[in-house]
């Protein structure tokens, strides 16, 4: 489930975005927009999930979304209509939100609190979604057309859907425990922290989930920019697990630290240098952390038990992906290079603001939240 709401419905557009360019006429403004509209999307299906949390135990919920996925998908090619491309990629972007809400509801839910390298590989189906419709669209680059990319990504995600069309959700009822370590302190300094950080993030990351592989394919040979999207989503597929497995031995804070240097690293090799060795690093790099830094994020806003910190930073975080696609968007007419180095610097802000979260950071606040409201904060 978690690869057609996200590795395909949501991410597909970036490797097929060059084709589009190539073949369709598509302007780079336009293919801001349709990110943009694609996040502002997700915005609305991740506060539907939120506010209307019966949508992430609905099973009719589930299933309509992910045909819903489908067939904006093999809407795309029907026509060449900008205003159509963008109520497409809108709706799309509304059931990916649901889709991921129902999934690590489920997930959350169903594992017991030892099993957290489980979730970890649950949230790899993402990376598998990714990897699966980057390779489909790099075979085809060669054989056809932009079209038949996205025709490609349809079918791609019907047959996942086949896999994820029995996934029980969430049953009613079934939450989480809250456990409190005596009063809670207050935790507005470094819960302001973590908002500021993980918004940035929001901004930085999608920047270069959405023009990395029109970056590198602009200096680069056409096949380097879909193969090294397939890279980032081999590199997510055990990135969560391992994170997971780290915050046994190093505090999260600290991960979160690392992990938004190492993303920012990331994001500006391409724009810095071009050539196979920098594309695929990157890459790597990217696909390791951009998964896990949401991950750790809920994982330490749920530990401060700051009042709907959830909500807030599912909000935050949606907005800076809204954001992203539109503080780059002047730079684009000049190519993506400066667009990815200026995703790289705005995450090197989120990793100064996460670097705050380590300053006296309140370790024994402990808790666990109910993983209906948890799933739609990634």
């Amino acid at each position: 489930m978690l690869a057609v709401g996200m590795g395909v419905g949501r991410f597909a557009y970036t490797p097929i975005l060059p084709l589009m360019e190539h073949q369709a006429g598509l302007s780079t403004s336009m293919a801001s927009n349709l990110a943009t509209a694609n996040y502002l999307g997700y915005l609305l299906g991740a506060l539907a999930g939120i506010f209307a949390p019966a949508l992430a135990r609905s099973r009719l919920a589930a299933r309509g979304s992910l045909i819903v996925v489908i067939l904006t998908l093999a809407l795309m090619p029907v026509t060449v209509d900008a205003t159509a491309w963008l109520a497409l990629r809108l709706v799309a972007g509304a059931a990916s939100a649901l889709l991921f809400v129902i999934a690590t509801s489920a997930m959350l839910g169903r594992l017991h609190r030892g099993a957290q390298h489980l979730v970890g590989w649950g949230f790899g189906g993402v990376g598998l979604g990714i990897a699966l419709s980057g390779a489909l669209v790099l075979i085809l680059q060669s054989l056809s057309t932009w079209r038949a990319a996205w025709w490609g990504a349809a079918a791609l995600a019907a047959v996942l859907s086949i896999a994820a069309w029995t996934l029980c959700p969430e049953p009613a009822g079934m939450r989480t425990s809250l456990q409190r370590h005596g009063d809670v302190p207050r935790t507005h300094r470094w819960f302001a922290a973590l908002l500021a950080s993980y918004t940035l993030e929001g901004v930085g990351y999608i920047i270069a989930g959405t023009f990395l592989v029109a970056a590198i394919s602009q200096n680069s040979p056409g096949w380097l920019g879909d193969g090294a999207w397939v890279v980032v989503g081999v590199a997510a597929v055990p990135a969560s697990a391992m994170w997971a497995y780290l915050a046994h031995r190093w505090s999260r804070p600290t991960l979160i630290l690392v992990a938004l240097i190492v993303q920012a690293i990331g994001i500006a090799l391409p724009g810095l240098a071009g050539g196979i060795a920098p594309a695929l690093i990157s890459a790597v790099l990217f696909g390791n952390t951009f998964v896990a830094i949401a991950s750790l994020s809920l994982a330490i806003g749920t530990h401060l038990q700051f009042p709907r910190s959830v909500a807030l930073l599912t909000t935050g975080y949606s907005v800076g992906q809204i954001l992203g696609p539109l503080v780059v968007k002047p730079l684009l007419h000049g190519g993506y290079q400066d667009a990815l180095l200026v995703a790289a610097a705005i995450v090197a802000a989120a990793a100064v603001a996460a670097a705050a979260l380590r300053v006296r950071f309140p370790r024994q606040v402990g808790v666990m939240i109910e993983p209906s409201r948890s799933a739609a904060a990634r």
